[in-house]
């Protein structure tokens, strides 16, 4: 059996987390974090938020696990259409729909985050019915050597029971004086060094950290896009988050998480922005070109379904499927969205606002 390489520790760590740098960085995240939930805010369907962001959260983190698919195939997925979903994009939409499942479950627990949620998020991303890991033989490995670099707990009375108080730290709002980003860094780097699942951790770990933010209230809905700066700074997180490890180094781990937290608040705001302007813009075009067909639900539908169909329509605005097919053909006609084939069926692309993500995110 392996040796594990790391006494998983209480939380708290018994040392100075508010130094000097750090309330520095922590102002800053704050305020970042404030803007984006107040502009968010500012959409009239937080369904819209939800969908479309919590989408490109997926596709950003699922790619520090090396699956990359592109704005096309991702949004595609979602359409269900025969011949058109890639591998890589079912596992993304998955991502998509844990992360969705773990925020029904704050919303319907009392605002708790359970280990009874984060195994069902594992179920629903590996698709298999197993929990915890209770195997020995895990270990992290270098990519590149081969190297061991880390070696989680391996009894499965030990990861149960630093799971356990993992979960009991994260509920315990009345018994914590921390500021909540500094306790989401130590939240995050605790799950990652137990490993608790045969697989997943990352993705299950990245989604805990906005399930979290949403909890102590920092958002309203898990819209943060976090996984953007983790993927750009790959080397950078793997190393501080062994750093504490071996070093104890948790102002140097914390100060990357607020870094982390500060610049995808200001790009998820540019997003929100986009989106809301864009949706002002597309609410007049209509009232002014297309007054007979407009509403707020075929607007809403544009912008929660990037790449809509008729199903999507009938759906979201209880119309038939002839009244809903010449919706949307009115709509590619006169420029709000483009009309593509894929077999025998139609489908509909909001050009403009799959642009802004290509823009804002830097996507494919």
């Amino acid at each position: 059996m392996l040796k594990p390489s790391y006494a998983i520790p209480a939380l708290p760590p018994p040392v100075n987390l508010e130094t000097v740098p750090v309330l520095k960085a922590l102002a800053k995240a704050n305020r970042a974090l404030a803007e984006l939930k107040g502009r968010a805010a500012t959409i009239p369907n937080q369904g819209i938020l939800i969908d479309t962001l919590a989408l490109q959260e997926a596709k950003t983190s699922s790619e520090i696990e090396n699956i990359v698919t592109t704005q096309d195939e991702l949004f595609q997925a979602d359409l269900q259409l025969e011949g058109l979903v890639s591998p890589a994009a079912k596992e993304v939409a998955l991502y998509r729909d844990a992360l969705k499942l773990g925020y029904d479950r704050l919303l319907t627990s009392d605002g708790l985050i359970t280990n009874r949620t984060l195994i069902e998020i594992f179920r629903l991303l590996k698709r298999r019915d197993d929990g915890f890991r209770v195997t020995p033989g895990t270990a992290l490995k270098n990519d590149t050597t081969g190297e061991v670099v880390y070696v989680p707990p391996q009894d499965a009375r030990e990861i149960e029971a630093a799971m356990s108080a993992l979960e009991r730290f994260i509920n315990e709002d009345e018994r914590s004086s921390l500021d909540p980003l500094i306790k989401m860094a130590l939240i995050h780097h605790q799950f990652e060094s137990i490993h608790p699942f045969s697989d997943g951790n990352g993705r299950i770990g990245r989604i805990l950290n906005v399930l979290y933010l949403t909890r102590a209230g920092l958002l309203e809905t898990p819209i943060l896009y976090l996984s953007r700066h983790i993927t750009r700074t790959k080397a950078d997180y793997y190393r501080l988050i062994q750093a504490v490890r071996t070093k104890g180094a948790w102002e140097d781990w914390i100060l990357y998480m607020l870094e982390a937290v500060a610049n995808t608040a200001q790009i998820t705001l540019a997003l929100v922005e986009g989106i809301r302007t864009q949706m002002a813009s597309g609410k007049k075009r209509l009232r002014d070109d297309l007054p007979n067909l407009y509403s707020q639900d075929l607007l809403n539908n544009l912008f929660r379904h990037p790449y809509t169909r008729i199903d999507f329509v009938v759906k979201d605005l209880k119309v038939s499927r002839q009244t809903a097919a010449k919706y949307l053909d009115l709509l590619a006609e006169n420029g709000f969205v483009a009309k593509h084939r894929s077999g025998r069926s139609n489908y509909y692309v909001n050009t403009d606002l799959v642009r802004l993500f290509l823009d804002v995110s830097g996507g494919r």
